[in-house]
């Protein structure tokens, strides 16, 4: 489920934090009582782990009316400080749902909820073009080399069928040609729409001026198990470090590039765990991507490394799978036109725990320099101090 799916469906609930339909909603997240009687803690004095606990068994949530998908609460009791593994479900989801709501609050489900009302005026009155493209069709999508890499859910099947020409950007053949040109098409058949209903729409993000987001008018389902079924599980395995087995919500869009759209795009990062980047085509020369080392939000604009530097160039169907914590940008279309689909997805885990590190040394190079350069300064000081006291002795 998307973000703003998942903050939509809150805008759904009662906001009576007191209602008795739902013991879950009990106080102002600073502990408080439940209608049957428990006693919750103070959400400020506990956390949540810094690892999963690997061989707790979560609980189903599928039965409860809750604000977010139950699978994400399965996810997360993951996370829970020991002395919340074992208290009753209710409990656990009255804390989870305190630690959710706060990437959530008032004024942000406010605008959820006109983005939820905007959505759905969009899907009431448009017309898809392939209705095929709004389910998963697997064997339609993807080419075959990536579904038997997925199948079979190992590193190894998956480093056969990638290149990692700089680290930690990932390239794989990905998408069968039909896809793409079904893709541009639906594309070009919503802008149509919004054209001759002078629809306002709202453009993927703020550096975009062209392209569409793809859950507006439809495909949220789809690229949810995008995300769930094909993308995550390659995360897993390559972005552990940064909530790659965590991945929740998702924003996926299309950006569109030429000498009539958007030419390039300026050095930045995704809000993103993990990105997701395919060339859906058309002709083009030009626009590559330039990536320029992983950072942190600290060092997000320190000096690139030498070693650091690298350029892509896009291929209709052939994937690109990077950090969002990468940063880079795309060079000038110098001709035709090139259209790029784009699934960012988060980790609402990897997010909590990330307000309780200090150290990225896991995967920003800049943290892993300073690291690196501490223990240095230590042992150069620990080997100094030693000659020092051999000194002293000798004299």
């Amino acid at each position: 489920m998307s973000q703003d799916g998942a903050a939509a469906a809150a805008m759904d609930r009662k906001k009576d934090s007191q209602s008795t339909t739902n013991p879950t909603r009990n106080g102002n997240g600073n502990g408080g009582t439940a209608t049957n009687g428990a006693v919750y803690p103070s959400l400020n004095s506990l956390r949540l782990r810094l690892n999963p606990s690997i061989d707790h068994k979560s609980d189903n949530y599928e039965d409860l009316q809750l604000d977010f998908s139950p699978l994400l609460f399965s996810s997360l009791e993951r996370y829970l400080p020991p002395t919340l593994l074992n208290s009753s479900r209710d409990h656990k989801v009255h804390y989870m749902r305190e630690i959710l709501l706060k990437y959530c609050p008032e004024g942000e489900r406010t605008r959820v909820q006109k983005h939820r009302e905007y959505r759905q005026k969009i899907i009431s009155n448009y017309q898809p073009l392939h209705r095929e493209l709004y389910t998963m069709h697997a064997a339609n999508f993807f080419v075959p080399s990536f579904l038997k890499a997925i199948s079979e859910n190992t590193e190894e099947s998956y480093r056969n069928i990638m290149s990692e020409p700089s680290p930690g950007v990932l390239t794989f053949e990905m998408l069968q040609p039909r896809f793409c040109e079904m893709m541009l098409a639906e594309v070009e058949n919503f802008e149509r729409w919004v054209r001759e209903t002078k629809f306002r729409i709202m453009r993927p993000n703020t550096m975009n001026k062209f392209g569409a987001v793809l859950d507006d008018f439809g495909l949220e389902t789809m690229l949810d198990k995008l995300m769930e079924d094909f993308i995550r599980p390659i995360s897993r395995v390559f972005f552990t470090e940064v909530g790659g087995s965590t991945l929740d919500s998702h924003h996926g869009f299309v950006v569109e590039y030429g000498m009539d759209r958007d030419v390039d795009l300026g050095f930045h990062v995704d809000d993103s765990e993990v990105t997701l980047n395919v060339c859906l085509g058309k002709q083009f020369s030009g626009g590559e991507l330039f990536f320029r080392g992983v950072r942190c939000e600290k060092h997000v604009n320190t000096e690139t490394q030498p070693e650091e530097i690298f350029d892509y160039s896009h291929v209709t169907g052939r994937a690109v799978l990077h950090r969002g914590r990468h940063r880079h940008g795309a060079r000038a279309t110098t001709s035709g036109q090139r259209i790029n689909l784009l699934l960012w997805c988060r980790s609402s885990v990897f997010r909590e725990l990330r307000k309780y590190q200090k150290d990225f040394s896991g995967w920003c190079a800049e943290c892993q320099h300073e690291k690196k350069e501490r223990q240095r300064l230590s042992i150069a000081a620990t080997k100094l101090e030693l000659l020092k006291r051999e000194g002293e002795a000798a004299t």
